[in-house]
């Protein structure tokens, strides 16, 4: 499936090719429907499934008649299918919510999902098959609640404006899944049988990242800025369980940002990503603050490291790699490492940039210091811009790269900075602004960019890390405030809690729905592949170090206006604190670990 993908990897902004906007699910003793429901559609189109097997049959209207169902319910797309030891469950989306529009599309975000069964053979399975199914439907309880996930029936939002420009007019008619870029095609893995019955009308390709969108006026003219970021599905994962590259050369948490500006007829884009360090590293949580950083070392390690930066190369032009990381302690020799690799690719400037270092005490117009070593390149690099006729005024000729160690919060901050800059060249080039003006110049569009990069910086840590993004009033505020080093405590023993208690079952979710594991009966158990086992004692722990956190947060939060919440702040805190160093005692096999799939 993955290489008919990527023969369809070719867009137009506005095609001929309309999806299925609303759907009628029946459901029936022996199999579901679902049936389109649109006016407007020229395809009246509805697919059975069987409930004992999951074969799907595709149906014309009126060539068919199923009866009376026994539940009719609304649903709003087919997500795709998977295959598990006892039959097939079927994904669709249960609830949406309209987030703006991009290119002038609607864009709708998922809101909630649900996983149809088809799976009587279960009946007949083994206890141990039993056993393992149980643990893979526990997996799809967790995907249905998936955070981040978008869709367009009309768009592709896979691909940048620049290259949806300038790709073939003729591919405007073919099916969205055919234009998509199947990196950022979240349910990939799950079209495989839609596409081989030929129900493209079906067929709704998923981004998981962020879109995020504000309207203002300027110069008595609307103007709009879009942000949107795409999760590369190559090297999905959660943040302790996915560090680094593979051998292939993808990386970890590696997101394309696009920041679309459209004002009189213009349309300028700026494209900036970011990834993981692009070696071979891990980071294996043991029931401590901040696990021990581990370079694997690995013959292939150079390979990989130009296998990377070809491919961005390739896709994006000209790169230049910024990176964030300390030049101290365990991060430092990851610095090093990944200093040292980059010498063999002089075609990729390397910019080393300590960002705790370089910005301490607070000190963040120091970003500046990062921005006169690059801005050169940057300039050079441009940005993309058409006009009200489509013409293509100016084209993006190359990318930043920008890490830290997990591409959350310092690297946020960075991009925002960057993104900052650009959009006040991308106005003065629109003679929307003077040479000496910028949007810190005004207030009300000043504050919506930064909250526009806030949300954006959240939604796509809470994908990765489970929480939250770090350093969010840096970007909405220029400081760190009182109120925001408290968040960010909560934040950060939220993301230990999860890292060492609950990632391990977020990745084997990850890695089923991806199909980096396929479950059949060939396959050995889940429970035989790491001996990995609950402990009875860890829902106890759970309970105690989430209430903790919940109670220190609040109490923090009532402790400006009362001096006794101030106590109980500190008490909770230590309460939670004692709670993780008593689990912490019983060793690092205690942690949630994934039992699907190796580290690379």
């Amino acid at each position: 499936m993955s290489s008919s993908m990527e023969e369809g990897n070719q867009s137009s902004s506005s095609h001929l090719f309309n999806l299925h906007r609303k759907m009628e699910l029946q459901e029936f003793p022996d199999k579901f429907v679902i049936r389109s429901v649109d006016s407007e559609s020229q395809r009246l189109q509805a697919l059975s499934i069987d409930r004992s097997d999951g074969i799907i049959t595709p149906y014309q209207f009126g060539n068919s008649c199923f009866g009376t169902p026994n539940k009719v319910s609304t649903i709003f797309g087919v997500v795709g299918t998977i295959r598990l030891l006892a039959g097939t469950y079927v994904l669709v989306i249960t609830s949406q919510k309209e987030v703006g529009a991009y290119l002038g599309f609607p864009v709708f975000r998922v809101m909630s999902m649900k996983f149809l069964s088809c799976n009587e053979a279960l009946k007949l399975s083994t206890p141990q098959e039993k056993r393992d199914e149980a643990y893979f439907l526990s997996l799809l309880r967790t995907v249905e609640s998936t955070p981040g996930l978008y869709y367009s029936y009309e768009v592709d939002l896979t691909l940048n404006l620049q290259r949806t420009c300038k790709l073939a007019e003729g591919r405007m008619s073919k099916p969205l899944w055919k234009q998509a870029d199947p990196r950022f095609v979240w349910n990939r893995n799950l079209l495989e049988e839609l596409i081989e019955c030929k129900l493209d009308a079906f067929i709704i390709p998923l981004i998981q990242g962020s879109f995020q969108t504000v309207e203002f006026m300027l110069k008595d003219s609307p103007a709009k800025i879009t942000l949107i970021s795409r999760r590369c599905m190559r090297r999905l994962g959660t943040r302790m369980w996915r560090r680094g590259a593979n051998l292939e050369g993808d990386t970890a948490n590696f997101i394309e940002t696009e920041q679309l500006l459209e004002f009189q007829g213009y349309r300028s884009s700026f494209l900036q990503i970011r990834g993981s360090i692009p070696i071979l590293w891990e980071q294996i949580v043991d029931l401590s603050y901040k696990p021990q950083l581990k370079i694997i070392n690995h013959e292939e390690t150079p390979k990989v490291v130009e296998r990377h930066f070809h491919d961005l190369t390739q896709r994006y032009g000209e790169i230049m790699a910024v990176d964030l990381t300390d030049k101290h302690g365990d991060e430092g020799q990851l610095s090093s490492a990944y200093a040292a690799e980059m010498q063999n690719l002089p075609h990729v400037r390397y910019v080393s940039f300590d960002f705790h270092h370089c910005c301490r005490n607070a000190n963040f117009d120091n970003l500046n210091l990062l921005y006169d070593q690059i801005s050169d390149d940057i300039k050079k690099q441009g940005y993309f811009l058409i006009n009200s006729e489509r013409e293509i005024l100016l084209e993006q000729k190359g990318v930043v790269r920008v890490n830290c160690i997990d591409c959350l919060d310092r690297t946020n901050v960075t991009q925002s900075d960057l993104g900052r800059k650009s959009l006040n060249t991308q106005l003065q080039r629109m003679e929307a602004f003077s040479p000496s003006e910028s949007i810190s110049s005004h207030p009300d569009i000043d504050e919506k960019f930064k909250i526009l990069w806030v949300e954006q910086g959240d939604e796509i840590s809470l994908e990765y890390s489970g929480t939250h993004a770090l350093k969010g009033d840096l970007v909405r505020y220029g400081r760190q405030t009182v109120s925001g080093l408290i968040k960010d405590g909560m934040s950060a023993l939220s993301r230990y809690y999860l890292n060492n208690f609950h990632d391990g079952i977020r990745q084997d979710a990850m890695d089923l729905i991806s199909g980096r594991y396929t479950a059949n009966r060939n396959s050995p158990s889940p429970f035989q592949l790491n001996g990995f086992e609950s402990f009875s004692y860890l829902p106890v722990a759970s309970t105690l170090i989430i209430g903790g956190l919940t109670l220190t947060t609040f109490t923090f939060n009532q402790a400006g206006r009362h001096a006794h919440h101030f106590v109980s702040s500190v008490f909770w805190a230590g309460l939670t604190a004692g709670v993780m160093a008593l689990v912490k005692a019983n060793g690092r096999q205690f942690c949630s670990r994934p039992r699907l799939c190796s580290l690379l």
